[in-house]
């Protein structure tokens, strides 16, 4: 429960937008006592530690993006924890309209409420800049994506490859 308040306060939202990536890493780590690789998925906020390369695919509603993109992750980058934050898929609350805002972070909770955060801000395809900046400025996240539509933004270390190459 701190993790998420904690998590929430660095990137000014409330501590439940911080609840799945926080359980997702929670119910990881405990895990990561009885197997060496472990990856949880908890309602597009994922927590992982692996011993190969992951392609983790990409669903940002009805863009172009779906299904033709994967976030490359290699095993020295975990533990990590990827986030995804969507006005247009999904239940839960946001006041932006981006496809999808995918964080990647060390901290799952952090991830998450960075995604919510940043996908507050993206409107249309011409905010995806301004969410990228707003990213910048959060300490501890190691990369992000931004989609709206027919634009993607990406800033940090993230490796994207086609999903042809699966």
């Amino acid at each position: 429960m701190r993790e998420m308040a904690n998590s929430a306060q660095k990137v000014g939202v409330g501590p439940m937008a911080a609840v799945a990536g926080a359980i997702a890493e929670g119910v990881g780590r405990e895990l990561i006592e009885f197997s060496p690789e472990v990856i949880v998925e908890n309602g597009g906020d994922i927590f992982l530690k692996i011993l190969k390369r992951r392609l983790v695919g990409v669903y940002a509603a009805n863009s172009p993006f779906t299904g033709r993109i994967a976030l490359q992750i290699e095993p020295e980058e975990t533990p990590l924890g990827i986030c995804t934050s969507s006005g247009r898929v999904g239940p839960s609350l946001s006041f932006g309209r981006a496809d999808a805002v995918i964080v990647l972070s060390p901290s799952a909770a952090l991830a998450d409420a960075a995604a919510t955060a940043i996908g507050n801000l993206i409107k249309e395809a011409g905010d995806i800049p301004k969410g990228i900046a707003f990213a910048q400025g959060i300490a501890g996240l190691k990369g992000v994506v931004i989609i709206k539509e027919d634009k993607m933004g990406v800033w940090g270390e993230i490796k994207i490859s086609p999903v042809e190459e699966w």
